[in-house]
């Protein structure tokens, strides 16, 4: 295999990752807190665009980066990665588990001036987390009604048991809050707020230069005392990656989440006292990297073809190769590190046979045919990272030796999520997975049918399997802990089994950020909050 064709070579990858590795390994620079300091300007590095920015109708942390910080959320998760309520004051369920009950905060107002009451929540959840919201649709499938018997009450009432833990751990993610009155007529899709979003969080959209930048400032009203300390926040497109970290040495940006640069630029500023280099805040977004089949290319429907790629690949020699220490070989869409419910590695998997690759081709009737071509695919990467991209040419390469051309289709952030979770124009796509804390909260939306056309990172590959689809359904209802526990198993053995996702590696996000930053990467996903204590130094 010509590996001098990926965008990195092997020497670079193993003495960067390390060299990062050691940072994360002793992080302590600059976390130290001082006295809080108002004012200031914080600039954002923002790698890839969406189509909107709500995060009410799209679960993604490039939604919430931005609309995190504008709207709120009804619970987050605190230092110790326990809820604590934002919008919500306290909850309460039922033993039954079918009704939940958050009593909200009073005095809280829009961003326009009209108050924030039990409707809005209402709306939200049974207009967008339950119909459109990516995440949420799944999350929500059993959700009847919302009750608002008074402005600071919200009854959620389900037609199955609802685990009140599941429900906590998800809402972080899937319990931001839109107004309603912005909303009730027209296309909540096409509504323009959408790309100017109106919240109750501490800072106040003010405008976007798409392409360019997007600015909100301090909001002056916010329901938090002496909140927010920044003045106002600005983040900056920049889709090169070199260019991004170019302007962090200038100064001209303060912070690069999510391993937005290269390996070798993180590596080269974690050894810059100016900045921290670190995993840290980003506990709660696990990820794993993906393959996902397009189940309309008859070839790919085929499970022996599956299969068959996923033993082309030589994932061990692509990690050690190219991820080095920040990366490990997945088992599947449970990551390890849910202590919770990961079932370990005793479930179908698929390491490299070229062997097997090819007996399974020519089982399934793709025999070589002039110049040694079986059939060929068309693979997008998504842009949100660079180990998407060395992944994409990996597998390439690795399908073009046992016959299969691929041509690699590159888009910007918009283009990848449209052209593959609403007009399906993919055969392979890879990309990443996020894992939230619980499995019904962004991982068996892969894999759970019937899900809205269009929603990014939710089952859109033309695959169903009701008994898969049974299992994801009574595990998200079941109450007793040791018994979803074994529900999840079962799934993981069952989707390994069939592999409509393949998800084979392991990762954690790298952050960046400038050493001025203060109670920054202080909750689980830090970059998802609304950095309503985020203040920098002189």
């Amino acid at each position: 295999m010509d590996l001098t064709r990926l965008e990195i070579n092997r020497r670079t990858a193993l003495l960067t990752s390390a060299a990062i590795a050691a940072n994360v390994i002793n992080p302590m620079r600059a976390f130290a807190q001082d006295t809080p300091r108002k004012g200031g300007v914080f600039n954002v590095h923002y790698g890839a665009e969406q189509r909107q920015l709500n995060p009410s109708l799209q679960a993604s942390t490039g939604v919430y980066i931005i609309g995190g910080k504008i709207q709120e959320n009804l619970v987050d998760l605190d230092a110790d990665g326990k809820p604590v309520g934002v919008l919500a004051e306290s909850w309460e369920a039922t033993p039954d588990g079918k009704t939940v009950a958050f009593k909200l905060r009073k005095g809280i107002t829009w961003h326009d001036g009209k108050p924030f009451t039990s409707d809005d929540v209402a709306f939200t959840a049974m207009n967008m987390w339950k119909k459109i919201l990516n995440y949420g649709s799944t999350l929500q499938l059993f959700l009847t009604a919302v009750d608002t018997p008074d402005p600071q009450t919200a009854i959620f009432r389900y037609e199955r048991p609802m685990p009140l833990n599941l429900l906590l751990r998800a809402l972080p993610d899937l319990g931001y809050v839109s107004a309603k009155h912005l909303y009730e007529n027209g296309d909540i899709r096409q509504n323009p707020t959408n790309l100017a979003p109106v919240g109750t969080g501490p800072f106040k959209f003010v405008k976007y230069e798409r392409g360019q930048y997007i600015i909100a400032d301090r909001n002056p009203d916010y329901w938090r005392a002496n909140a927010p300390y920044l003045d106002r926040i600005v983040w900056k497109v920049i889709t090169d990656r070199a260019a991004a970290a170019a302007q962090m040495e200038a100064g001209e940006l303060h912070y690069s989440p999510f391993s937005g640069l290269t390996i070798s630029d993180m590596a080269r500023l974690g050894k810059d006292k100016r900045f921290i280099v670190s995993t840290k805040g980003n506990e709660g977004n696990a990820r794993t990297n993906t393959i996902e089949f397009n189940f309309r290319r008859k070839e790919l429907a085929d499970i022996r073809v599956r299969r068959a790629i996923a033993h082309a690949i030589n994932v061990p020699f692509f990690i050690d190769n190219f991820l080095g220490d920040f990366a490990k070989l997945g088992t599947g869409p449970i990551p390890s590190t849910s202590t919770d419910f990961y079932p370990g590695a005793d479930t179908p998997q698929y390491p490299y046979d070229k062997a097997k690759t090819v007996a399974l081709l020519n089982e399934a009737g793709y025999k070589p045919g002039a110049g040694g071509t079986r059939f060929s695919l068309r693979l997008l990467p998504a842009p949100w990272g660079e180990d998407i991209s060395l992944w994409s040419t990996f597998v390439q390469q690795s399908l073009q030796e046992v016959g299969i051309p691929v041509e690699i289709v590159r888009n910007d952030g918009g283009g990848f999520l449209k052209q593959v979770y609403d007009e399906h124009a993919f055969d392979l796509a890879t990309g990443w997975h996020q894992y939230r804390n619980d499995p019904a909260v962004s991982t068996t939306v892969w894999y759970r049918s019937g899900q809205p056309k269009g929603a990014p990172w939710t089952n859109q590959w033309g695959w169903e399997d009701k008994t898969v689809d049974k299992t994801i359904d009574d595990a998200a209802t079941e109450v007793d802990p040791v018994k979803r526990k074994a529900l999840y198993a079962e799934f993981v053995k069952e989707v390994n089994t069939e592999l409509p996702v393949w998800m084979p590696i392991e990762q954690i996000f790298v952050t960046v950020i400038t050493a001025k930053a203060r109670n920054h990467s202080n909750t689980p996903r830090w970059g998802s909050t609304s950095w309503h204590d985020l203040w920098l130094s002189a």
